[in-house]
């Protein structure tokens, strides 16, 4: 199992990154650097490229509706050159308190979007001229065609590489099943291996039955706190403010696709009322009620044992990338935390 670790996008970015070489030397396989309403992350992810050496790098997610499909092609091209052919592109629908509150674009049509955006960055990065006919995306534009402003394109640079691996942040059925079927990676929030199964295991089997082999088996990329102790269980309440602002903030009723995952974990009761909480601005009051069960399974936090028998059930589970936050009070004791993860990950 690879062990990654995800780059807040909040402050400290700089001090964070310095810190990097040392986690890189304890064993970390690959850091993910999100994209919220915040700093962008390809920025970010370049200057991690500088600053390391063997580290892979990911965006943990890039919205597809906020760049067109070829700029996400040229930017993951971009980003694998500086890198030196170790970047991966990490893409995501997102959800429409970001995508129609803060970047203003309809959020219409999450799947077919997706599927179109990766089948062009796909030609793009072959050097293919880019014509593509798709109900979301055309290329060239059809009133363009025929005229000397509408002749087809190819990158002008040799990628490093011509499949660039591509993970896909998806939870619902249907996101899930065409992620099995096209992409390298999944990325799941919040991840409970013991109900994985039933939520997502036929969407799964689905995408798997028509999948290229020569995509390779699905990387299956989970996130979990980590804390290794006898007294270190009160670390799981970090995780409190995060589920709340999902389960609660992150849309409208009825448009919160982490409400509705919560709610298919079998937290109906708690995730209506988080919701009903948050959205009245309680956001503490939302917080204490995120399910100690929750918590707990969705982290790696407590005795060596514990943490041992968590990694082997995300293991039987499927996951085959953990992506960890150490919580510890010095660096030092953060990076023993990622040597000692490595190990029991073996």
């Amino acid at each position: 199992m690879r062990i990654g670790m995800a780059l807040g996008y909040a402050g400290g970015f700089k001090e964070t990154v310095a810190a990097l070489a040392d986690y890189e030397k304890a064993g970390l396989d690959i850091v993910y650097v999100a994209e919220a309403y915040s700093f962008d992350a390809v920025s970010q992810l370049g200057y991690i490229a500088a600053r390391t050496e063997r580290l892979e790098i990911a965006s943990g997610i890039l919205p597809i509706y906020s760049r067109t499909p070829t700029l996400l092609a040229m930017t993951a091209a971009g980003l694998d050159y500086v890198s030196d052919g170790r970047f991966t592109l990490g893409i995501g629908t997102s959800g429409p308190q970001v995508i129609e509150g803060f970047h203003g674009v309809p959020y219409t049509a999450p799947i077919g979007r997706t599927r179109e955006v990766i089948e062009i960055c796909r030609k793009v990065w072959r050097r293919e001229r880019v014509v593509h006919d798709g109900k979301h995306y055309t290329l060239p534009l059809p009133e363009e065609r025929g005229t000397g402003l509408g002749k087809p394109l190819k990158l002008i640079n040799h990628p490093v590489r011509e499949r660039i691996p591509i993970m896909v942040a998806a939870i619902g059925p249907k996101n899930v099943e065409m992620t099995a079927e096209i992409a390298e990676g999944w990325e799941p929030i919040f991840y409970v291996p013991e109900k994985a199964a039933d939520v997502w295991g036929a969407s799964l089997a689905a995408g798997k039955a028509r999948r290229d082999p020569a995509l390779g088996e699905l990387d299956v990329v989970a996130h979990a706190t980590l804390a290794i102790g006898e007294d270190v269980a009160h670390v799981r309440d970090t995780g409190r403010p995060m589920l709340a602002l999902y389960i609660g903030g992150m849309g409208a009723k009825g448009r919160n696709f982490y409400n509705d995952l919560a709610r298919r974990y079998g937290y109906e009761k708690e995730a209506e009322r988080i919701q009903e909480l948050y959205l009245e601005g309680k956001k503490e009051e939302a917080a204490a009620l995120v399910p100690a069960d929750l918590l707990e399974k969705t982290s790696l936090v407590g005795p060596e044992g514990f943490v041992r028998e968590r990694i082997e059930a995300l293991r039987e589970s499927g996951v085959t990338t953990i992506n960890v936050a150490p919580v510890a009070p010095t660096h030092e004791e953060r990076v023993r935390l990622i040597e000692r993860i490595k190990e029991l990950a073996a």
